[in-house]
C-alpha cells in the first residue's frame, strides 16, 4: 500500500515522542501490505474498525488512534489524522475527517487542456 502522508505521522510524534516507534511500525507494515479487502487489513490490524468511510487504527497499545481512508483498488492509504486516545474520545473527529461524507470523485476533466 502507498501511505499518504508520512508528514502527518511525523507532526504527531513531534508532539508525542512516545508515539514515534509505534507509528513507524504501523507505517512499515502498512507500506508492505497488499490488502484487497477490509478482511485482509484486519489480518494485520485485528482491532481496526470502520467508521463510515474511515478506518480507525489503534496504535501503541490503544494509546493513540490513527484515522485513515483506505482505497483497496488503488492501494492507497490516506492518513487523515493521528490523535491520542483522550482526543479521540472527546472530539468530533468523524465530522472533521468527513468519515460520513461520500468518497470524493475524481475530476473527469483533470488532465485535459
Amino acid at each position: 500500500m502507498w501511505v499518504v502522508s508520512l508528514r502527518r505521522l511525523r507532526e504527531f510524534w513531534a508532539t508525542q515522542p512516545r508515539a514515534e516507534v509505534p507509528l513507524r511500525a504501523w507505517f512499515t507494515l502498512t507500506s508492505a501490505a497488499e490488502w484487497a479487502t477490509f478482511a485482509d487489513l484486519r489480518g494485520d490490524f485485528p482491532a481496526a474498525d470502520l467508521v463510515g468511510n474511515c478506518t480507525v487504527f489503534n496504535v501503541a497499545g490503544n494509546h493513540h488512534r490513527l484515522i485513515a481512508r483506505v482505497f483497496f483498488t488503488s492501494h492507497k492509504v490516506y492518513v487523515l489524522r493521528v490523535m491520542t486516545h483522550a482526543e479521540y474520545d472527546r472530539e468530533d473527529w468523524a465530522t472533521s475527517c468527513r468519515c460520513y461524507q461520500p468518497t470524493p470523485k475524481r475530476n473527469a476533466r483533470r488532465g485535459r487542456r
